[in-house]
């Protein structure tokens, strides 16, 4: 049986996308920004739709959506960007110390130029304070970054909180919403958010293209430089099929969002309480509340979160330790770290993010095969053989 948990790393493309795109992967190939022919108007036209459903689905204006490969590329666009147009007015960043590595390493970059990033705490349920942000606030401070909701313990920021400070003291906001697109209410005016990163593979759209958000009236400089697309803010030919798959992906998850949060809840519900009641010396990661529909991160004392997911595909179960970006490190992740757990304990964590092809017998198969794998792993752990002694 092939069940899959991660869709948190990337989730399948859905039919209907997939049918957006083909003709403009065939028949209708047409360059976007060759305006004298009918093939090349063609792909203009259908770029310029995918625009206006990208902005009706998150509540922005049609001329501040602009296109982009990744949400790594959005995330790195959003902050390089502010932070060079905005240097003769400082040189202070805050962001989290939980955020996705497209925006921690992009800070980390800009440190070694010149840059300073504060890297503010969190819970140990993952939130950042309000209070935290304004206090961090200095006369130097040029833009914030976080992230909406956390990739690896599902953890929903208090964004619309930290934009209001950051509209009172006239400071750029940015946010890295990947996770949160048909898992909660993305409206940009509602956020107070001056830019915000999508990837539309992370909601059944295709790898390749992501959104950037950029508030009218908000000047950052250009990441990629060359020809005048995207109106002469982000040069390279548009990926057409790409952007129509995203507009329509983004369609079906907003417009279905009540349905598919209600869903992935049940399903996510039934994992952490089966997972909770199944196994001894496991921790949830994250909130109770306040938490992405679809995500359930654990922490099993005395075994390996590296060993466990090799256990688990024997199974053909696909599921994370963390992060998809960061999986190849063997290093523990520095969300769990953030959120005060011990090295060790960090090590052993379990990431599973349900679906919208998850079934009832997938979460049922996953509850049979889990427990026996955390009970083989540790009856070769000597820390484990040691409790069990007390415990007798």
């Amino acid at each position: 049986m092939d069940v899959y948990m991660d869709n948190n790393a990337t989730t399948y493309m859905k039919k209907e996308v997939l049918d957006a795109m083909l003709p403009y992967l065939t028949q209708q190939y047409g360059n976007g920004s060759s305006k004298f022919y009918k093939i090349g108007r063609v792909a203009g036209a259908a770029v310029r739709d995918a625009r206006d459903v990208v902005a009706k689905a998150i509540g922005a204006k049609i001329n501040e959506i602009y296109f982009t490969g990744s949400g790594t590329e959005a995330d790195n666009w959003a902050i390089k960007g502010a932070a060079f147009a905005k240097k003769d007015k400082g040189n202070h960043i805050i962001t989290t110390q939980i955020e996705h590595h497209a925006v921690l390493h992009t800070c980390e970059y800009l440190e070694k130029h010149g840059y300073e990033v504060t890297y503010l705490p969190v819970d140990e349920y993952g939130m950042v304070k309000p209070d935290d942000v304004e206090n961090a606030i200095t006369d130097k401070t040029i833009l914030i970054s976080i992230m909406t909701a956390n990739n690896e313990i599902g953890t929903i920021q208090p964004i619309a909180q930290i934009g209001k400070i950051a509209k009172s003291h006239k400071i750029l906001f940015h946010t890295d919403a990947v996770q949160a697109i048909g898992h909660i209410r993305v409206n940009v005016e509602e956020m107070g958010v001056d830019m915000l990163s999508l990837s539309a593979h992370k909601f059944h759209g295709p790898k390749g293209v992501g959104v950037l958000y950029i508030k009218n009236g908000v000047k950052i400089d250009n990441l990629i430089h060359g020809g005048g697309q995207e109106r002469g803010k982000r040069a390279s030919t548009e990926n057409v099929a790409g952007i129509v798959g995203l507009a329509k992906a983004i369609e079906i998850a907003t417009e279905n969002l009540d349905e598919n949060i209600k869903k992935l809840s049940y399903f996510r519900d039934r994992l952490i309480s089966g997972i909770l009641e199944k196994i001894p010396y496991c921790r949830l990661n994250g909130p109770t509340e306040n938490r992405l529909c679809n995500n359930a991160n654990f922490s099993f004392r005395y075994v390996e979160g590296e060993s466990i997911l090799m256990l688990l595909d024997m199974k053909g179960v696909a599921a994370s330790s963390g992060s998809a970006c960061a999986s190849g490190s063997l290093d523990p992740s520095h969300v769990l770290l953030a959120i005060g757990l011990p090295h060790e304990i960090a090590h052993g964590s379990l990431r599973l993010s349900v679906g919208d092809n998850t079934t009832d017998k997938d979460v049922d198969y996953v509850l049979e095969v889990l427990p026996p794998i955390i009970e083989r792993l540790r009856a070769m752990s000597p820390l484990y053989e040691g409790v069990e002694r007390r415990e007798n």
